[in-house]
């Protein structure tokens, strides 16, 4: 069986995160959400996405396919039914499109709008990520599957000689990865350390806790879960119930909070998200389909940052602060809550960060871990800049 995962008005709601990226690829527990699909179903999946993203993350179209609502997070239970789908046979959860099977040429002409195909309701229990602050907040359920797939019939490091380890049976350490003189608390949820990871002297972690491939805990980290760091980045200071896709740096210290962070991104020295209002009243955060701020039903809520993305030394970032793709915050005070992409400096002043600077910085950022970018990435963020214009001329 061939399997597709489509993107859905989640991804609009899921923006500035999704702006490089079909849903699928956000990472929530220690996988991608493509990556779960395909160990649940135990084949490769392609994407359908947005026409600007699908030169880069393809369709592949067979006689006979399955096409799964990427915003879906999996469990073996539905991926069962999933599999069990006949032809022109749909499964929806509270009247969203799940899956459907169908066949070269209806897949072809699908939209995940229209309803005349044969379908049954679930009642089985899924989550499914609409927001960008669904991500930190159903991380620790992630992470707590996750964690069991993963280390299925494999054998953890012994990490015990140099470490204080608490409820050990839940902590798992993949071959290459050095922890030393640190605690690992495992008691409210699980730790998993990644192939070639450091978790450097005096950290204090306590879980539920991802440390993905090729990524460091500097001297002093303090993790609190459900925190998850993507591979090949490096972290410091204060974290708490955040996400970090990957081959993101917060390396100093600074407190994190209720957040999540793209890739190719880098947190200052001493910069600081607020998670708290001072009134103790609900967060709001900026919406891309309604262009405003909406509820989160959150008391704590944080930082939502795009890719590319920075901020220099000291930087303070309001409660439910959203900024897009390419941009630069410097400078004193607290900038706006909502920072369009391409952007540049800080709570005096935004002005629009030309593109060709941009993507001088980014080649040298993605230079430094050995990566090109790419024609076809060039493309996608010439894209983001020319459809974020009119969110700028209004700074």
């Amino acid at each position: 069986m061939n399997y597709l995962l489509f993107d859905d008005n989640s991804w609009d709601n899921l923006l500035p995160l999704t702006f490089t990226r079909p849903v699928s690829e956000l990472r929530i527990g220690i996988l991608t959400i493509k990556e779960k699909w395909e160990k649940y179903l135990n084949t490769e999946c392609s994407y359908i996405t947005k026409d600007y993203l699908s030169e880069k993350y393809k369709s592949e179209i067979k006689n006979d396919n399955i096409l799964i609502n990427s915003s879906f997070l999996p469990n073996i239970e539905i991926a069962n039914v999933i599999k069990l789908l006949n032809n022109s046979e749909a499964i929806v959860h509270q009247d969203v499109l799940l899956a459907i099977r169908l066949d070269k040429d209806s897949t072809n002409d699908f939209d995940f709008n229209n309803s005349n195909f044969q379908k049954k309701e679930t009642t089985l229990k899924i989550n499914k990520i609409n927001y960008p602050w669904d991500l930190f907040t159903l991380n620790g359920q992630e992470l707590e599957s996750d964690f069991d797939l993963i280390i299925k019939n494999k054998i953890s490091q012994d990490i015990s000689k140099n470490n204080n380890l608490l409820f050990p049976e839940r902590i798992f350490v993949e071959e290459g990865a050095s922890v030393l003189f640190s605690n690992l608390n495992a008691t409210n949820g699980p730790i998993y350390i990644g192939k070639d990871t450091e978790v450097m002297e005096g950290s204090n972690v306590r879980g539920p806790f991802a440390l993905c491939e090729h990524s460091a805990l500097k001297i002093g980290s303090k993790i609190y879960g459900p925190t998850t760091i993507g591979p090949h980045s490096k972290v410091g200071g204060e974290i708490n119930n955040s996400i970090i896709i990957g081959y993101s740096n917060k390396a100093h210290d600074g407190f994190l909070g209720q957040a999540v962070i793209g890739e190719w991104c880098n947190i200052g020295a001493d910069s600081n998200n607020s998670n708290l209002k001072n009134n103790y009243t609900d967060v709001r955060m900026w919406n891309y389909p309604k262009q405003s701020f909406i509820k989160t039903g959150l008391t704590f809520c944080g930082l939502i940052m795009g890719d590319h993305s920075k901020c220099g030394i000291n930087t303070m970032f309001n409660t439910g602060t959203v900024i897009g793709v390419n941009s630069n915050i410097f400078g004193g005070g607290y900038p706006r809550n909502f920072i369009p992409s391409y952007s540049w400096g800080g709570s005096n002043q935004m002005i629009n960060y030309e593109f060709n600077k941009a993507i001088e910085v980014a080649q040298k950022v993605m230079s430094r871990r050995n990566i090109e970018l790419s024609e076809i990435d060039i493309k996608i963020l010439k894209h983001i800049y020319g459809i974020t214009e009119a969110f700028r001329d209004k700074q």
